[in-house]
């Protein structure tokens, strides 16, 4: 009579194949829901720093050189040739553009803004950008918006 111990350790070793096979599944699935998790707060964070700098350009109003210089400067973000720009760390905390010590934290979020052209004279656009600087070489964009404001024409 045959001893059926070889029988049974091939059907525990399928037993443990098929275990494992979905304890991998579910890892996968865990990892995944994480990623997605990030990335969605990511975007909702980047809508709100977005619409918090739209919403102080067209406070500052006027042509679009000055309400990107003067929302620049409450920002403490970089300004260069009618167009600004901030950094963020991984926590979503701001790197001033004075802040160029030795310590600056890495920059992993950059909100971009600068001016895009119009034909109607007296109506000013600009567009405001989050990217997910991470990646260097390709940028991941979170969150893109235009804003427009006419400028007051000083008549009553």
């Amino acid at each position: 009579m045959r001893s059926k111990a070889p029988l049974m350790m091939m059907e525990q070793m399928v037993m443990l194949l098929v275990f494992a096979l979905a304890a991998a599944l579910c890892l996968q699935a865990f990892v995944k829901s994480d990623e997605m998790s990030r990335r969605s707060e990511a975007r909702d964070r980047a809508v709100a720093e977005a619409q918090n700098a739209a919403e102080l350009i067209r406070y500052y109003g006027g042509d679009a050189a000055h309400a990107l210089y003067c929302a620049a400067e409450e920002m403490g973000a970089g300004y260069e040739q009618g167009a600004f720009w901030l950094d963020y760390d991984e926590n979503w905390n701001p790197i001033p553009a004075e802040d160029c010590g030795m310590e600056r934290p890495r920059e992993v979020y950059r909100l971009s803004v600068w001016g895009v052209p119009t034909e109607v004279p007296g109506l000013w656009t600009v567009r405001v950008v989050v990217e997910n600087m991470e990646d260097q070489a390709e940028p991941e964009m979170l969150f893109e918006i235009n804003v427009s404001w006419q400028e007051d024409s000083g008549h009553e």
